[in-house]
């Protein structure tokens, strides 16, 4: 099977891949986060394009339900990604991201909430918890994943981090409600920035960059937007992350850029800017397990 060389160092010169793929159950290959493998309470896992039932344009590992898909392929597509990562498809609870910094705290009253009832909630780009068998799905295509673990309190969080997410530092509010839900103090905690769009594959506009030097310090902004001239930039989206969750207290070595981009390798992830609205869905997932 070709990945495009994704578990090769270079997709990016800054970052050192930190992720790595698995065959998966069946033949479903899963990117799993380093720092995240030595944690026996906690299960996750991160898709590819790869592994799935959906035909045509959504082919193969398609994991929304939004895109026009056939709908009873999508829910087999979670039932093998899930049985893949040791996750059953009605313990998933889905966010509905709108590109917001709203976090919801998830019980077990949440549990099927987006694939196998309704969600009563909307607007919701981040799911924290501390109980088990709560499988927490959040969804890309470009934008960044921030996952959090705390092994004191065994307390996770996923979170969706687009550019308008970033500038709003979707990853401090994230640190900051699990410090107000479960006393998640940031210095245990592990942080990982998932596969998203590199820097030199990511031109934005000056109204862009204009909002990240309104947000950012000077010293900061400067590290991670390069100036091409002509109201263009290429954006670092991953050092904003860094950078934001450095400043919510988590400490440097704590946290982990997986290194992949999604724009790179559009024959194995999911990209809006390569394939535009005609494709399908990446999501990640993450889970307290029982042990």
């Amino acid at each position: 099977m070709q990945f495009d060389n994704i578990n090769e160092p270079g997709v990016n010169e800054l970052w050192t891949p930190q992720a790595h793929v698995v065959g998966g159950v069946d033949g479903v290959p899963v990117i799993k986060f380093n720092a995240f493998e030595s944690m026996d309470w906690l299960e996750h896992g991160f898709s590819t394009r790869l592994g799935g039932v959906s035909t045509g344009t959504f082919e193969s590992m398609n994991l929304s339900f939004t895109r026009g898909d056939d709908p009873e392929l999508v829910m087999e597509n979670f039932r093998r990604f899930g049985n893949a990562i040791h996750m059953d498809h009605k313990d998933m609870i889905f966010t509905h991201q709108t590109h917001t910094t709203n976090i919801r705290v998830v019980t077990a009253d949440d549990k099927g909430k987006g694939i196998t009832k309704a969600r009563n909630y909307s607007d919701i780009d981040g799911l924290i918890t501390n109980e088990p068998e709560l499988a927490l799905v959040t969804f890309f295509a470009d934008c960044v994943p921030l996952y959090f673990a705390d092994p004191v309190t065994r307390a996770i969080g996923a979170s969706h981090s687009g550019w308008r997410g970033t500038v709003s530092r979707m990853g401090e509010a994230t640190v900051r409600a699990m410090n107000e839900a479960y006393g998640c103090r940031p210095e245990n905690m592990t942080a990982v920035i998932g596969p998203s769009i590199c820097q030199k594959c990511y031109e934005v506009s000056q109204d862009v960059a204009d909002a990240f030097a309104e947000s950012f310090p000077e010293q900061e902004w400067r590290d991670f937007i390069y100036d091409k001239g002509h109201g263009k930039y290429q954006l670092d989206l991953w050092r904003a992350n860094w950078y934001i969750l450095k400043a919510a207290g988590i400490p440097e070595e704590n946290i982990h850029i997986s290194g992949l981009c999604t724009h790179c390798h559009p024959n194995t992830l999911w990209s809006h800017r390569s394939l535009g609205t005609a494709r399908g869905s990446l999501a990640g997932f993450m889970m307290i397990n029982k042990r």
